[in-house]
């Protein structure tokens, strides 16, 4: 089915009937009203089902359903256009015939997908109460699967008061069913297996060198031309940024919410990223990308905000939920006027509420089962964590939900495990099957490489999944999530070229975005001519990379990384769509060299053994397993001192016969390392990657490893090496060593008296 459809509303062939207003009785089965303005026409309708929420889509027409505790009445309106001033009718829901417990519910026929619609919602404006009804608005349908964003959409009219119809986003009826998967499914990649590449839908083929034709430029259309690069890259999941509709006009006024953390609706795909002007084509359109992709053999993870909406603080625009029900989608403070910000955008989901709650696990259940996703990756995860009152909770009943359903069972599951407020629960967090965005990795492994003191014992652990914050808890390695560089902070690039952020074009005089970025700019603030330092902010780079890809854990590269995208020095650019954040396809041929390092990483991840017993082992089975021993520039003599910046490793692959011997050198001056001795003359060390070395000497293929004859290895300043050779062949086998028992012992690599 072609994504872009020749669809219209359909209010014209909704049937019209006389004027016919009467008190309906509950046990009613059909009435007939409508708004009292003689320019509505009126239409048939019967009183409807509570279930399921939503506009739901059969042969005789659609059902409505809208929850809301404290409202005195509601009306649906239908639209035939996104931009018109009033609607084509306005059914008004009888408090008797359409209402059961809290929901408002109608069943209109002759409606057909594309239908525009939304509600006007009317009740107690009480803030003290945190009663914030406002009839003047009209409302998404908070399960809506589509929304429709009218040419002249107007935020701060819908925070004004007085009428704002022409200028509101409508919700669209969209019927899940129409649709040809052509036999698509899930992917379900082992975790093993698993390299995730964080991305912008938009950003990623916006830019006029990506070679895109301008009408699909940064659509999901527009992305599906760009597989190839990601199939070639070897990446096996794309984790998107949200895509859920959200409200770029939430930001500051002259700039534009790119990055997506604004959710309006969390079943619509963001209809901004659709190459068609046609309602129903964003639905369809993802999914061409989905099944695209998953013809490649990619999986799609996408990153949900199920923390805040784009309504804001007490003082925001009324766009859905506030005017639905207040009370319930949103904490509020002891002030129930104001609400509660856990999530630093002035509002915070109330995910803990039992209608809250439904909607999350039902919005999942529909990107999973409807839109088929692989998986989710959750933004400030923590947060659902809190109670109605913010208070942490020791079993979250919403994050159980989500782990017990049976539709989620198999998809992935990363927690963002903090939040804007405090707290912080990397290692902590809730849930036997969560993977975990690891931030004390991204912080550890950047201090280790501008050489901090004190940092070397938790770079050590960091190599092996993070055993001190993970190892007690019997999961596999892949429960840390593996990073150095995402979309909120510096690129790669800029990570090694500035010291400190640049947030100036942001319009909050560089206040905004995180201090604490543990970044080194190797000698001169932003770009450089100076070759030497540009063949060292090189060097870190792929220092970086090489730890990132192989850890143990699971890996996630940052869109562009692998070309060295810049984004001048912003380390918080969300409000931005423009050149300076879009990925740049010129870097291709500019930054070749990192690219293909990248790719050769990837091809030949280390410390994974793939058979089924791989994948049943716990992180520290495979400590206890694999590590052979830690070593300093002698062998067996690890320097494990405050001051200490060097280490070295060795691995030990059974299945392949193999033993790979990591050294990491984040001082500034070369070291000589010893290296295990080989029992058996005619075999040698190889030499796989060399960072100090240029490309490309510095990854070489597998198997074409030139031959170390040497029985030590001049390490570089500031490089990473890692060498092979035959298990069978070394005669330095440290197995049962006390380095590695005392690992075994205390589930850490770095613990106590190393």
């Amino acid at each position: 089915m072609p994504s872009c459809l020749n669809t219209k509303p359909h209010a014209g062939l909704i049937t019209i009937l006389s004027v016919q207003r009467r008190k309906a009785q509950a046990n009613m089965a059909t009435t007939v009203s409508s708004s009292n303005d003689s320019r509505f026409p009126l239409i048939a309708k019967t009183s409807g089902k509570a279930a399921p929420l939503g506009a739901t889509v059969s042969r005789e027409g659609v059902n409505f359903s809208l929850y809301s505790r404290d409202a005195s009445s509601v009306e649906l309106l239908l639209f035939n256009r996104e931009d018109d001033a009033q609607p084509t009718n306005v059914i008004t829901l009888d408090p008797y015939a359409n209402r059961s417990y809290h929901y408002w519910h109608v069943f209109v026929p002759g409606i057909q997908p594309g239908q525009l619609y939304g509600y006007r919602v009317h009740g107690p404006f009480d803030p003290g109460n945190g009663l914030r009804f406002n009839p003047d608005k009209v409302l998404l349908d908070p399960y809506g699967r589509g929304v429709v964003v009218p040419r002249n959409y107007k935020r701060e009219s819908a925070g004004q008061r007085g009428d704002n119809t022409p200028t509101a986003m409508k919700s669209i009826v969209v019927d899940p069913l129409a649709y040809d998967w052509e036999g698509d499914k899930l992917l379900g990649h082992p975790t093993t297996l698993t390299i995730i590449y964080e991305m912008h839908v938009a950003g990623f083929i916006r830019h006029p060198s990506s070679g895109i034709n301008e009408e699909t430029r940064g659509s999901y259309k527009g992305l599906i031309e760009k597989i190839p690069y990601l199939q070639g890259l070897g990446i096996t999941a794309v984790e998107l940024l949200p895509v859920f509709q959200f409200d770029a006009q939430d930001c500051l006024p002259g700039l534009v919410n790119f990055w997506g953390y604004a959710p309006i609706s969390f079943f619509a795909p963001h209809q901004a990223y659709s190459s068609c002007k046609d309602p129903l084509s964003p639905v369809n359109e993802f999914r061409d990308m989905v099944k695209a992709l998953h013809r490649a053999g990619i999986e799609v993870i996408l990153d949900v905000v199920f923390n805040h909406t784009a309504e804001g603080g007490h003082d925001g625009p009324t766009l859905c939920f506030r005017g639905i029900d207040n009370n319930a989608y949103y904490i509020l403070e002891e002030d129930r006027s104001r609400c509660a910000n856990y999530s630093g955008t002035g509002n915070t989901l109330n995910a803990n509420h039992p209608i809250v709650r439904r909607m999350i696990v039902d919005s999942l259940r529909y990107w999973v089962e409807e839109m088929h996703v692989d998986g989710f990756r959750f933004d400030l995860a923590s947060i659902l964590a809190r109670d109605s009152s913010g208070k942490l909770m020791s079993n979250p009943p919403v994050l159980w939900d989500i782990e017990s359903d049976p539709a989620l069972a198999g998809t992935k599951m990363i927690a963002e495990a903090w939040d804007a407020a405090g707290l912080y629960q990397v290692g902590s967090f809730v849930g036997d099957s969560w993977r975990e965005w690891n931030g004390r990795f991204r912080d550890d492994v950047r201090s280790f490489f501008r050489s901090e003191d004190r940092s070397l014992r938790h770079f050590a652990d960091r190599l092996l999944g993070s055993s001190e914050i993970y190892g007690g808890e019997n999961r596999e390695a892949e429960q840390s999530v593996n990073f150095v560089t995402c979309h909120d902070g510096f690129t790669l690039n800029d990570l090694v070229s500035y010291d400190s952020k640049h947030n100036e074009a942001n319009g909050e005089d560089n206040r905004d975005g995180a201090d604490d970025n543990r970044s080194w700019n190797c000698g001169v603030e932003g770009p450089t001519d100076d070759p030497s330092i540009e063949k060292l902010r090189n060097r870190q780079v792929k220092n970086l990379l090489t730890v990132t890809l192989l850890s143990l854990g699971m890996p996630m590269i940052t869109m562009g990384d692998e070309v060295r995208r810049t984004q001048q020095g912003n380390n918080n650019a969300y409000c931005h769509n423009d050149e300076s954040v879009w990925f740049d396809w010129t870097s291709l041929e500019e930054h070749a060299d990192v690219r293909r390092f990248v790719k050769l990483l990837i091809q030949r991840r280390l410390l994974r053994d793939m058979g089924p017993e791989r994948q049943r082992m716990t992180l520290t089975q495979l400590i206890r397993r694999g590590i052979k021993g830690w070593h300093g520039v002698k062998l067996d003599r690890p320097d494990w001192s405050d001051y200490s910046h060097s280490i070295a490793l060795s691995v030990e692959l059974p299945e392949e016969n193999l033993l790979v011997y990591f050294i990491f050198n984040a001082y500034w001056d070369q070291l000589e390392f010893e290296l295990p001795l080989i029992a058996n003359d005619k075999a040698f060390w190889h030499r796989w990657i060399d960072t100090y070395r240029d490309s490309p000497q510095d990854i070489v293929e597998w198997q074409t490893a030139p031959a170390i004859l040497d029985r030590t290895y001049r390490v570089g300043s500031r490089s990473v090496v890692v060498l092979w050779t035959n298990y069978s062949a070394t005669a330095h086998q440290e197995t049962d060593n006390a380095n590695v028992r005392h690992t075994i012992a205390t589930n850490s690599p770095v613990s106590g008296n190393l």
